[in-house]
């Protein structure tokens, strides 16, 4: 993945080590303090804002809603998570993830059920985060942090081809134009956002020379007043939360992981510590607050947050707050002049985005060599869950499954039970077990063991085993019971402290022969 543009102040662009610490460079008020930093959160911002309009159009339509509750969601969010959220710069908005989920409330059931699993989602993010769902992060391997993120891009590039398709001729010069703006501008000067100028240089090209290209006023209608308090009309009672509960779980586990991918990302880009279970429950309460304004609520959009960090520079919360702002002000107080920007403009930067966003290096031949291939599996198979789904949660999911069971294949191969040379006067026969005992690796344990042809004592050697679960200590009551069958004695020897609790506490007790 290509580096990170250099954050302006030093101060903001902080690697910590060992305990979290504040970061107060990453700070509103540290912002408006530098007027070098305050530059760059501005315009990040509004770079963002018009990155946001017509994304938030298209999930509003996917939702089956009116687009001004699309937009005005992305102002709630991003102006609460600037707040609230735990991860600086980062980007919230109404995503396509939240659209595909509540699109049957809204189909089936109307605005006011919408909303109300909106809230419903937001305050059970606000429960996740305090009960510390956060800290499952650490569960989640980078084979699947890698295949996430190629997924998105992916997925941030396909998502383009409508707008590549069936148009008039003149929006393919116009969108690689754009492209090599982006791309060699930042050469002449970084000061400016490459993209902002993209964006400002082909709507003056087509306005002034009359080109009939799509625009972002052919997306939808634009809102032209602010949003307003929106109490859902719904009756309070177990027959609703029957209906908005299934869709209001779905929305907070999605948002969430969502959110703490998107988190960790930026985190590894900018070398900084972010506050996982602050981001969680922020999250929610942007969702709370986004519902009560009638927005269709949202989560961190990897997409804006890789325009505002990687493309723009933005390091601190200012730049996400503006983001909402401007994108108010763009759609209520600017609407005609927000209509004329050609779509082809917003195309090359969302293209350049997904460039940025892909990890080039994972899929180098010399990578793809020296990495194990249970690891390219697991990222090749979080890639293809997520592309054909077009939901990163479900990618990720499955990632993480793959992931443990072949994690548990690998491990279970490292566990040998060896038959020792006893000498013939002292009628035992000595087993020695090595490895990892849990349930993958001990299923096979009862078959290792020759009941027949074994003298009357035999003695378990497990000084160099760990046992972990339940089904191992299952497998070696088994084996006891094999022998005991058939008049002999067997005995464990050599258990760790931890290895003799759970098999003094479970043994005997894990079944009816015992």
């Amino acid at each position: 993945m290509p580096e990170a543009p250099s954050p302006a102040p030093s101060a903001n662009h902080r690697p910590t080590s060992g305990a979290p610490q504040v970061d107060r460079s990453h700070s509103i008020l540290a912002a408006l303090k530098s007027p070098r930093r305050l530059r760059t959160e501005a315009l990040a911002g509004l770079v963002v804002a018009l990155a946001l309009i017509p994304e938030a159009i298209a999930f509003s339509i996917i939702a089956g809603v009116d687009p001004r509750v699309g937009l005005f969601a992305s102002f709630t969010m991003a102006v609460s998570i600037a707040f609230l959220g735990g991860r600086p710069a980062m980007i919230s908005a109404a995503t396509g993830a939240i659209a595909l989920v509540i699109a049957p409330v809204a189909r089936e059931y109307g605005m006011d059920y919408l909303i109300a699993t909106v809230i419903l989602a937001g305050v059970l993010q606000v429960a996740m985060g305090l009960l510390g769902v956060a800290k499952l992060m650490r569960f989640i391997p980078r084979s699947v942090m890698v295949g996430f993120v190629n997924a998105l891009a992916i997925l941030i590039f396909t998502s383009q081809i409508p707008h590549l398709t069936d148009v008039p001729w003149a929006v393919y010069p116009l969108a690689i134009a754009g492209l090599v703006i982006i791309f060699l501008f930042p050469r002449l000067t970084k000061v400016i956002p490459a993209p902002l100028v993209a964006i400002i240089v082909l709507t003056v090209i087509t306005v002034a020379a009359a080109i009939a290209v799509p625009t972002v006023g052919d997306e939808g209608e634009l809102p032209d007043s602010l949003p307003s308090l929106f109490i859902p009309d719904v009756p309070w009672n177990l027959e609703t939360l029957q209906i908005i509960f299934p869709f209001a779980l779905t929305m907070a586990l999605v948002g969430i992981l969502e959110s703490l991918l998107t988190a960790k990302l930026v985190d590894d880009i900018t070398d900084t510590h972010s506050n996982k279970t602050r981001e969680s429950w922020g999250q929610g309460a942007a969702n709370v607050i986004t519902g009560f304004f009638g927005g269709m609520g949202g989560c961190a959009m990897i997409g804006q947050t890789m325009i505002n960090v990687k493309a723009s520079g933005a390091r601190t919360r200012l730049s996400t707050f503006l983001a909402g702002v401007f994108l108010l002000i763009l759609v209520v107080a600017l609407g005609d002049v927000v209509a004329i920007i050609p779509m082809a403009a917003l195309v090359a930067v969302m293209i350049f985005v997904s460039w940025a966003t892909f990890d080039w290096h994972s899929i180098a031949p010399s990578t793809l060599r020296r990495m194990p291939k249970s690891e390219t599996t697991v990222m090749v198979s979080t890639v293809v869950v997520t592309v054909w789904t077009h939901n990163l949660a479900y990618g990720v999911i499955v990632g993480v499954i793959v992931a443990m069971v072949l994690f548990a294949h690998r491990v279970a191969h490292f566990t040998t039970v060896t038959r020792m040379d006893a000498s013939d006067d002292d009628g035992q026969r000595v087993y020695q077990v090595e490895g990892e005992l849990f349930f993958a690796s001990s299923n096979d344990l009862v078959y290792q063991f020759d009941y027949t042809g074994d003298p009357e004592k035999i003695v378990i050697d497990v000084s160099k085993a760990h046992i972990w679960d339940a089904s191992t200590v299952a497998a070696l009551d088994a084996v006891k019971t094999k022998y005991e069958s058939r008049g002999k004695t067997a005995i464990i020897l050599g258990m760790n402290q931890d290895s003799a609790e759970r098999h003094g506490r479970l043994s005997g007790a894990l079944s009816e022969n015992h």
